[in-house]
């Protein structure tokens, strides 16, 4: 599981027929240190299947591969290689002493 920060949607024309009521975000990657607070890009981006209702700016926990389809299954197939687990509230970094 990967922590991210959404920054927009994908819009489809034509949706797949077994995702609709849920939108595509597009979500960028977040490492400890932006974590922490750092100023600072990752430069890796993901596109993430969303039924959750993330917006804009909101940091998600999302999985990825095989583990993102794996909601929907045996119910449906679908074609999702990431998929927003949860709308997270803080994600705090620290160190134990």
């Amino acid at each position: 599981m990967r922590i991210g920060k959404v920054m927009g949607r994908v819009c489809l024309t034509q949706p797949y027929e077994t995702l609709v009521g849920g939108r595509f975000l597009i979500v960028e990657v977040q490492d400890r240190f932006s974590l922490a607070g750092e100023a600072r890009k990752t430069g890796d981006t993901a596109v993430v299947y969303d039924n959750l209702g993330a917006g804009d700016g909101d940091l998600i926990a999302f999985t990825e591969s095989g583990e993102a389809s794996r909601p929907f299954l045996p119910e449906k197939r679908v074609p999702l290689d990431a998929f927003n687990a949860a709308i997270l509230d803080a994600a705090v970094i620290g160190h134990r002493i």
